[in-house]
């Protein structure tokens, strides 16, 4: 099947499972992950009607930027060292993967320079996994806080990769956790901090993820096939 055929059928059930919970399916966007993927595989999801890609890593998001020439809307979702942080300013639209004060600052810092700010999501590590970034639930609110007093960063979320499961809805839990807890951080009324985004769910378990609210979901395999 071609890029643009799995497009329209990740589209369509993105919608069906939308509707399934009672959302409007308008309330969720696709974030296709082209990390690996070739330019030309990023033009061609662009020229099927895909607007928002996500990438892992900056050299390669720095490279895509300059030569897609469509207006795109890219997020950076991975693991992000501070010391990268300006290579990205300008160039990206959100920051799925902030888990540390250090790295915000960062990205305050470099986007000020621009005069510009930077919207951001909070990761959350809610499986415990050692080898997964993000700061820990108990933790994030107060992360929440010290971020939101940066004059260059706009909080408007949170970011979460659960466990990898065979059944997606062993992967429901952290979602639901994770709703859960964008609905604590709200309620403090925290200036300037939204809760608007919930980036979960990706090729395996994104329908679970919009039934328990997700607005970002993000995939790469059911798009591109596998790497």
């Amino acid at each position: 099947m071609s890029i643009a055929s799995n497009l329209q059928e990740i589209q369509d059930r993105i919608r069906l499972a939308a509707r399934a919970a009672g959302r409007d399916p308008a309330a969720v966007r696709l974030v296709a992950v082209s990390k690996t993927r070739p330019t030309a595989d990023v033009m061609e999801a662009c020229r099927a009607g895909q607007s928002v890609f996500g990438e892992n890593y900056v050299q390669e998001l720095v490279a895509k930027a300059a030569d897609v020439p469509e207006t795109v809307e890219w997020h950076f979702i991975g693991h992000l060292q501070s010391n990268k942080v300006k290579q990205l300013a300008g160039l990206i639209a959100m920051i799925h993967s902030v888990d540390r004060l250090s790295l915000a600052e960062e990205i305050s810092r470099q986007w000020g320079r621009l005069g510009r700010c930077c919207d951001i999501l909070v990761q959350v590590n809610l499986s415990g996994e050692t080898t997964k970034s993000g700061t820990t639930e108990t933790e994030a609110l107060q992360l929440v806080r010290d971020i939101s007093a940066l004059p260059y960063v706009r909080i408007r979320g949170l970011m979460t990769m659960p466990a990898f499961f065979d059944d997606p809805e062993a992967a429901r839990p952290f979602f639901s956790e994770l709703r859960r807890l964008s609905g604590r951080i709200e309620s403090e009324g925290i200036p300037g901090v939204e809760m608007r985004e919930l980036s979960m769910g990706m090729s395996g378990d994104f329908e679970a993820a919009i039934q328990e609210g997700a607005t970002l979901v993000r995939v790469g395999t059911s798009i591109f096939g596998a790497r």
